[in-house]
């Protein structure tokens, strides 16, 4: 057996969100991501940022869906993002904090004692999401 990988990476990653139309918007609207396919009859939205593909499905039954606690639920804790400077992880945060359906959990901080600095929050479908900077990258 090797220890070389035989996977090249994640080739998207597919979450279940409260309502399509909203996380849709915040992707494309707030966070100038492009939506590159859909489904319609699923109903599923595809959106990426160049370097990365979500699929996005709205839960099917509201009245019995569950919304997911990460301290007792296995599944997606977070997804993190990769920003490439100060300024992008500050107007990513002014953007999202004005967003509406976005709840803030914190405003941009250092990551234990830097230089990583990042932000979270739970975008509009419900999905915990964190924004990373890193100047030594």
């Amino acid at each position: 057996m090797t220890n070389t990988p035989l996977t090249l990476g994640v080739d998207h990653i597919g979450l279940t969100v409260r309502n399509l139309q909203a996380t849709r918007d915040f992707f494309v609207d707030c966070l100038g991501w492009n939506q590159v396919a859909e489904r319609p009859e699923y109903p599923a939205a595809f959106v990426s940022d160049g370097h990365t593909v979500l699929t996005l499905w709205e839960v099917q039954n509201q009245q019995g869906r569950v919304e997911f606690d990460r301290k007792s639920n296995v599944g997606l804790h977070h997804l993190a993002m990769k920003v490439g400077s100060e300024e992008a992880l500050e107007e990513i945060f002014r953007r999202v904090s004005e967003w509406p359906g976005v709840v803030v959990e914190f405003a941009p901080e250092n990551l234990r004692q830097g230089p990583k600095r990042h932000t979270m929050v739970y975008e509009p479908g419900g999905i915990r999401l964190e924004f990373d900077f890193d100047p030594r990258q």
